[in-house]
């Protein structure tokens, strides 16, 4: 994943293009949709992420002739959407408003997260690289933390129990401190340089460091959630001993979006001010 990123954009968007496509098939099993649905929410899927790349890359400056490439796909987007919804009247389905809701889920909880990223990258790479490895990062901390503090006499304290039960607020507190040190080591180095106004650059990072983590941990929370709700452990068996690939970007589904809109916002409103 590092190597693509750092490589070139093709190479990029091709590695997300194949993430968000097994999350999408991933999804779709567990919570057993029809045959059909997960075809028509693939291909929405691939046209989403080719739509995004389009209008993202025109961003750039360099090509702008995919303005109108990401205005057919949209396009095409939104009619193989509504055929999607039209296509349950047509089979007589049984469970139409459950199927419809699957598909919205995982366009708009999987789908759209990952692909908003080729803003990011776009705007830097490298801003993306560190979005990743702070997540590592702040996971690293959490569990380093949450696993010390759980060996006192009376334990630590729990964040959400019913959901998660490992999960602690020293170790929340723990991916802070983890996370905003990688952020600075990171700030050190360039990596921040994209979105940085002079004078505003510690702020920046811790800012980017919070929001990582806070929204990574509840992406996380948000995904056990939904393994909990439909009794499973793992989402997918895609990667032996580490579960399914919902289980490996898990922090990533509410983190990029957020992250993504707030380096913009540093981006172009920040300087104004």
């Amino acid at each position: 994943m590092v190597g693509c990123i750092l490589w070139h954009p093709c190479a990029y968007a091709s590695l997300f293009l194949f993430i968000c496509v097994l999350a999408e098939d991933e999804y779709h099993r567990l919570v057993g949709s029809p045959r059909a649905l997960r075809v028509y929410s693939l291909i929405a899927t691939i046209l989403l992420c080719a739509t995004l790349d389009c209008f993202a890359w025109q961003l750039e400056g360099t090509q702008a002739n995919l303005h109108f490439m990401g205005i057919i796909l949209s396009m095409a987007y939104m009619l193989l959407m509504i055929f999607a919804l039209m296509d349950e009247i047509w089979n007589n389905s049984e469970r139409p408003l459950q199927n419809w809701g699957n598909l919205f889920i995982s366009q708009i909880m999987i789908a759209l997260p990952l692909a908003s990223l080729a803003f990011l990258y776009f705007l830097d790479k490298w801003l993306v690289l560190a979005l990743f490895v702070i997540i590592w990062t702040n996971d690293t901390g959490a569990y380093c933390v949450g696993s010390l503090t759980a060996k006192r006499k009376n334990g630590n304290h729990k964040m959400s129990p019913h959901i998660s039960p490992k999960k602690s607020w020293e170790g929340l507190i723990g991916g802070f401190v983890f996370a905003i040190g990688g952020a600075f080591l990171l700030w050190y180095f360039g990596w921040f340089d994209a979105i940085i106004v002079e004078g505003r650059g510690a702020r920046t990072t811790a800012i980017f460091a919070l929001l990582v983590s806070t929204f990574g941990t509840f992406g996380d929370l948000m995904e056990s959630l939904m393994k909990r709700s439909l009794g499973v452990k793992d989402s997918g068996k895609f990667l032996p001993g580490h579960g399914g690939v919902l289980d490996r970007f898990d922090s990533v589904l509410l983190a990029a979006p957020i992250i993504t809109s707030y380096c913009w916002l540093c981006y172009y409103i920040v300087p104004l001010f």
